[in-house]
């Protein structure tokens, strides 16, 4: 029950003594030492039980805003819990602004502005507060008022949203966006989180409700809408207030480190007059509009507007003495038990004899049923109180005897933060398709085929009217579909300078169509399925089900798995379980996870005492398997080893003797699998790498490895006979769709080779701690382009690879740049086949 919990919390003594202090009225400046791990979002709580006090949370960062805004938003029940970004797609460059973080802003000044500033929990980080945000007082009088039966003259809701900076589109999925269609007006605003469909009937507005942009489907009905100016283009400098002007004196604020703080406004500042600089090259218009547009605070005027507000320092501080005694906390952070059951079962069994109550914190229910497994194997009985709630670092209390832990520090899992990510137009495949057609371009219906596409109506159906698209089939007879029923209209595909016939409606011709391509599908098919069935019905191995290892090795994966990739890791278990043989393939983006589906299935079929060859195109790839598959299986005594071409003649034959004896029991390699001279003891598992990369000869070879032998394939661009087997169901297919928790979209641009753009990009990845890829594909001037690299970023680490190089000195080469000893690797193509090195974000 984390509400009792939350109650010790808001009657433990220094919470009350806090209180007590803030009751005199005068803002007080605190220091509240020893607060670790989550600890300081529990004492807050605890005070939002106890008072009405505003509160500011400034993180050092944006992730760490988005943690501690999760925990906040598990631990404090019936209350929001707001959250104030920066306007831009990325942090310190004002160029590019990010319309989902821009609603979240308003949403979140709106919401301060109605409630007058009091019993306001904010979360945001010093990029954000750097920059001042429209004034909420005249943002009630620019709002455009629309009422349920009032009038609507359309002509001038267009001039006035194009004057309050909306942008006129087909189909709304982002802020600033409306679209007008017959008597329809989508209209996604900056001040709510779904964008709003507004009916006329004539001049009076019907219905007004709020709709999905991806389904179209309607969200709530409502009697008012409230518009919001784009205040990005709407409003000057002078007309925008820093964000603390919107508290009132009760406000308490919460500084995680106060003098990073005020190096990090330093640093923001110093950033705006680079930029400012870099524009007004270009026009002195442009700089104008910066300024007006985006204003920004300097960093005394936000250090000096803090100090009207009650602070509390969770460190000291240089910058702002603390004007009473320190308030101490004896708590101590989360015991690190490095993935080892029985260290956490001393701990626990500890705690319980010295009083203390222990909480396991978790967002995933599954992983609370694998810890009573997990407890129940090892034959002990453990007091825990187990919440489905998401903390994002555990502590021990020693005040109030309490150990709260997570589930994803025990084993060392990385924990993913949510934030609200808004609308893209990628997400609106359907609405984009539409959008792209033109009048006269030949769609296909899949119940009445081959028709011309004649633009957007809107009917009226049963009284209703809704938006349809309008299809001309031959007679010119028309066929409307709704907007909800796109899925089954999609863009003709043919010849090339050939124009199709148009089917007629209602005729048997288009299902005639049909059942000769499926009687033609068939035929193919039945040769493949007759081959297929061959191998389904020899006889295979049937694998035990899982065991206390297994459930073990999947809780120590450090991320949450995504649910494609939980699914993914089922039915390939599941296949495995089965007496024939599997033949799976699994598809998916890179960094999706298709790695870690194999790790289980190789590890399933080391624990039944079977072997397990993985085949990958490449001598780097095998390398970059062979550390990966060691790292996650050390702890479980699995034996692994690789060959490929950087191995000695000496080494292969020691591995092709351990592989024959059954010493190794996970062989990676390369073509040199395919030897005549390799011989597995008991082989029961093959799993082949972006198999699209192996030629006819090899797949040849391996049809008579695998005879019996369970195939598992992962790819993330199947070649189509292997897709089309899948999609035929010949082979059993897992698609991994959802990408990882927290990854950030890639943003790719086009520009022209340039010295500046070059250096700003590299020291731009290095800065924050990251790495680089410069890919030059020939290597005759390979050399000629690490000079340059050299030249204009000269104290930057620069190497060097290439398929040409020396074995020995490729793979020295790619260690030492995935160790970190190289900022940035001038290479080949040679890393386009499957390479993971996470901390390389730019290339």
């Amino acid at each position: 029950n984390i509400g009792a919990l939350i109650q010790q919390y808001a009657d433990d003594r220094h919470v009350k003594k806090i209180n007590e202090i803030l009751s005199e009225g005068t803002p007080a400046n605190l220091l509240l030492q020893g607060l670790k791990g989550a600890m300081d979002c529990f004492v807050l709580a605890g005070m939002v039980q106890t008072s009405k006090n505003s509160h500011v949370y400034i993180a050092d960062d944006k992730e760490e805003a988005a943690y501690i805004l999760n925990t906040l938003q598990s631990v404090i029940e019936n209350r929001h819990i707001l959250f104030f970004p920066d306007s831009f797609k990325r942090p310190l460059q004002y160029d590019e602004l990010d319309k989902n973080n821009v609603l979240i802003r308003t949403e979140t000044i709106n919401k301060i502005h109605q409630s007058k500033g009091s019993q306001n929990i904010v979360v945001t980080y010093p990029e954000a507060i750097f920059e001042k945000g429209v004034d909420p007082t005249l943002l009630d009088k620019e709002r455009i008022q629309i009422e349920k039966n009032a009038s609507l003259d359309i002509n001038t809701m267009i001039e006035l949203l194009v004057m309050y900076g909306f942008e006129r589109v087909e189909f709304v999925y982002q802020p600033g966006q409306f679209s007008i269609r017959g008597g329809i007006i989508d209209l996604f605003t900056y001040g709510n989180e779904w964008p709003y469909r507004i009916e006329l009937f004539d001049v009076d507005v019907e219905s007004i409700r709020t709709f999905n942009p991806i389904t179209q489907l309607s969200q709530q009905e409502i009697s008012r809408v409230s518009v919001i100016p784009n205040i990005n283009s709407r409003f000057t400098q002078d007309q925008k207030v820093s964000l603390f002007q919107l508290f009132n004196a009760n406000t308490c604020v919460w500084l995680k480190h106060p003098d990073l703080l005020v190096e990090k406004l330093q640093i923001c500042f110093e950033k705006v007059e680079q930029f400012a600089e870099s524009v007004a090259v270009k026009s002195e218009e442009e700089l104008r509009d910066i300024f007006s547009e985006r204003a920004f605070i300097y960093p005394g005027d936000i250090m000096e507007s803090m100090g009207n507000f009650h602070r509390f320092n969770l460190e000291k501080s240089l910058q702002n003495p603390i004007q009473r005694e320190p308030i101490d906390f004896s708590c101590a952070p989360q015991p690190s038990f490095n993935k080892n059951f029985n260290l956490l079962i001393e701990n626990y069994q500890e705690n319980t004899k010295l009083g203390y109550t222990n909480y396991l914190f978790t967002d995933n229910v599954r992983q609370i049923e694998r810890f009573y497994h997990i407890f129940e194997d090892m034959g002990v009985r453990i007091q825990f109180h187990p919440l489905h709630k998401s903390v994002h670092a555990g502590f021990i209390d020693h005040d109030n005897k309490v150990a709260c832990y997570t589930d994803h520090q025990i084993f060392e899992r990385f924990h993913r933060y949510k934030l609200r990510q808004g609308f893209t137009e990628d997400m609106a495949l359907n609405l984009k398709m539409i959008k792209e057609l033109q009048p006269g371009d030949f769609v296909t219906h899949i119940d009445h085929g081959i028709g011309k596409y004649s633009g957007l109506e809107t009917i009226e159906i049963s009284g209703h009217k809704q938006e349809s698209v309008r299809l001309i089939y031959q007679n010119n007879d028309i066929l409307y579909v709704g907007i909800n029923s796109l899925h089954k209209i999609s863009r003709y595909v043919g010849k090339d300078g050939t124009e199709p016939k148009l089917n007629k409606i209602g005729s048997d011709a288009w299902k005639a169509l049909k059942r000769k391509t499926k009687a033609k599908v068939k035929d193919i098919a039945k040769e493949l399925i007759k081959l297929y069935a061959q191998r389904k019905a020899s006889k295979g191995f049937a694998f035990p089900p899982d065991g206390y290892l297994q459930t073990e090795l999947e809780a120590s994966f450090m991320y949450e798995d995504t649910p494609d990739q939980f699914k993914s890791t089922q039915d390939v278990k599941e296949d495995m379980e089965r007496e024939y043989p599997m033949d799976r393939l699994v598809c998916g983006d890179v960094g999706f996870g298709k790695t870690e589906v194999a790790i289980r299935a190789a590890f399933k079929a080391v624990v039944a005492g079977k072997q397990v060859a993985i085949l990958v195109p490449t001598t780097i790839l095998a390398l970059q398997h062979y550390k990966t598959f060691s790292d996650r299986l050390k702890e479980f005594g699995a034996t692994v080893d690789y060959i490929n071409r950087f191995r000695s003649t000496k080494d292969k034959n020691e591995v092709y003797r351990g592989v024959e004896e059954g010493k190794v029991e996970i062989l990676i390699g390369t073509h040199a699998l395919l030897n005549k001279s390799l011989k597995f003891k008991d082989l029961g598992l093959l799993i082949i790498d972006e198999e699209q990369k192996f030629g006819v000869a090899a797949k040849e070879k391996l049809r008579s490895m695998q005879v019996n032998v369970d195939t598992l394939t992962l790819t993330a661009t199947p070649i189509p006979r292997t897709l089309q087997f899948s999609l035929m169901a010949a082979r059993d297919l897992s698609i991994i769709r959802t990408p990882p928790p927290n990854r950030q979209p890639i943003y790719t641009e086009r520009r022209v080779f340039s010295d500046d753009l070059i250096r700003e990009a590299i020291y731009y990845e290095i800065q924050r701690g990251g790495q680089v890829f410069f890919v030059h594909n020939r290597v005759k001037s390979l050399h000629e382009m690490a000079d340059l690299v050299r030249k204009l970023c000269p104290d930057v680490e620069v190497a060097v690879a290439h398929g040409q190089l020396e074995a020995h000195d490729l793979e020295n080469t790619l260690i030492d740049f995935i160790d970190g000893k190289f900022d940035v690797l001038v290479c080949t193509n040679i890393i386009e086949t499957g390479l993971d090195i996470p901390n390389a974000n730019t290339m």
